[in-house]
């Protein structure tokens, strides 16, 4: 029997799996994937037995329900001053990357163009690439990995569909300032150029930046779908719940996707965020707080390494530099870091199309303390 053409023939497992196997496999502290080795709040976990005790275990509304959006729409408002329709501009969905995936199926067609900023997370070039859509990769400038505006103008043709864009960045910790924001109105102006926004860190950023978000500012919202995790804000990835922001008429077409990828939401996790976002509405603004403790204990901790680094402005990521103590390739010291030394990290080069100088590798400090302590006194002795 003769198989179809792999349609992704350049894709294999991913790097988070590979090292989270390989953690395991040895035992090594997990400071690779990003999750959190904490729970979130009591009152959110016991939302979800108490929902599914009373019965809210079968089909919610195909775009969520109507509380969990009332609520997202509150929270936009409180956090960016900005007025958005829970009926017609919200969507919940099983997590950010369906968020993401059906934002670019909704829109993008074969030989379409998008552009893509590299470090770049991984689902992105799939889904592109599945819809018949061209990848443009365009490099951010380390060592803080800033936007060159100059060259995204420059690579814009007729056939420039989308513009993808992260901030806070995974994996760089990067933020946009407001100059990033009147950067990109001034290049989208006039066109019918699409932004999809990956905001799944919106509220963790360090001191005292703002997240500047699309939602704010009416030349942006208009053409953009905005995707946001709960999962990474209630130290819940598992759950695997998410939603999109987007004007009425690109959410209609958000939506016709959506419904036939999963059609919907877990229930019960759908009721117990929703009553949690009622309980405690200021959550938000005390995340960045939260993990910035944790940031400067694991950067305080590393400083007498051999390790080079630039605190991240945001995200519950840090790179670091190990150029000082090896030739080898970024993946290549990862493989030995978790074997030899019992810590796992993810190299930067697999978000690139293109290698970069620098060697640089992401570890993650949503940990507990005692975590990162004793993955920090490890990495020192290097």
């Amino acid at each position: 029997m003769q198989y179809p053409t792999s349609k992704l023939p350049n894709l294999g497992t991913t790097i988070f799996t590979e090292m989270s196997k390989m953690a395991s496999d040895h035992q090594a502290i997990n400071l690779s994937q990003g999750f959190p080795d904490f729970n979130g709040p009591p009152a959110l976990l016991e939302g979800v037995g108490h929902h599914i005790n009373k019965g809210a275990n079968q089909y919610p509304p195909m775009i969520g329900i109507q509380p969990l959006r009332e609520a997202i729409a509150a929270k936009i408002t409180r956090h960016y001053g900005a007025t958005v329709s829970a009926d017609n501009e919200i969507t919940i969905t099983s997590g950010a990357t369906e968020a993401i995936y059906s934002a670019i199926t909704s829109v993008v067609e074969a030989g379409d163009e998008v552009i893509v900023l590299d470090p770049a997370f991984d689902c992105y070039v799939p889904a592109i690439e599945l819809n018949g859509g061209v990848s443009v990769h365009i490099q951010l400038q380390p060592p803080l990995f800033t936007i060159d505006w100059s060259t995204i103008s420059a690579a814009i043709t007729p056939r420039t569909k989308l513009i993808i864009l992260n901030s806070p960045h995974n994996p760089t910790g990067a933020t946009y300032s407001a100059k990033d924001i009147s950067a990109l109105k001034d290049i989208v102006a006039g066109t019918d150029i699409l932004l999809l926004s990956d905001d799944v860190y919106e509220h963790i950023t360090y001191d005292n930046q703002q997240h500047h978000s699309f939602v704010s500012e009416p030349e942006l919202f208009q053409r953009s779908f905005i995707v946001s995790s709960f999962g990474k804000t209630y130290h819940a990835t598992g759950w695997k719940v998410g939603y999109c922001v987007a004007p009425a008429a690109l959410s209609a077409e958000f939506r016709k996707v959506h419904q036939f990828v999963v059609f919907t939401t877990s229930t019960p996790f759908q009721w117990a965020i929703a009553d949690y976002m009622k309980l405690d509405p200021e959550y938000g603004k005390t995340l960045g707080g939260f993990y910035q403790q944790k940031r400067d204990l694991f950067c305080e901790s590393m400083a007498s390494s051999r390790f080079t680094f630039t605190p991240s402005r945001g995200t519950y990521f840090q790179l670091m530099d190990y150029s000082a103590m090896s030739d080898m390739d970024d993946i290549e010291f990862c493989h030995w870091l978790t074997k030899e030394v019992g810590v796992a990290a993810i190299p930067i080069s697999v978000f690139c199309q293109q290698p970069l100088e620098a060697k640089l590798v992401r570890f993650c400090f949503a940990k507990n303390d005692e975590t990162l302590l004793e993955a920090s006194d490890l990495l020192r002795q290097l």
